[in-house]
């Protein structure tokens, strides 16, 4: 699993690493059923604090992305609803913006996962 984060950016570590391991779930890089790496082996892999991955960790359980079980790990499941075709226009529109500001796409996932819409 190649995750990428810019300690450079505006955009909080901890929502980064959501936006990555949101992104490699729903496209399948991460299979449904797939252990993740646990919280303190992902933290010393991209040197952030623990409680950054056990955050992330932690809404991507809200989200229904991931399973935690004590002991046994973080578990992926791929989710099973399809996402609403009537957000496609505005995806488009914000997608335009984006390109037009020159914001990054990590950059415009991490905005929208502070938010709370993904």
């Amino acid at each position: 699993m190649l995750i990428h984060l810019d300690a450079s950016s505006p955009t909080p570590l901890y929502a980064q690493l959501i936006a990555a391991l949101r992104r490699a779930i729903v496209s399948g890089d991460i299979a449904d059923g797939e252990r993740l790496p646990s919280a303190q082996d992902l933290a010393a892999a991209l040197d952030l604090n623990r409680n950054t991955v056990l955050r992330a960790y932690r809404d991507l359980r809200e989200e229904g992305l991931v399973e935690l079980h004590r002991g046994r790990g973080t578990i992926a499941r791929r989710p099973t609803r399809a996402p609403d075709g009537g957000v496609e226009k505005h995806l488009d529109a914000l997608a335009a913006a984006a390109r037009e500001a020159h914001v990054p796409l990590a950059d415009l996932v991490a905005g929208l996962t502070i938010r709370g819409v993904l």
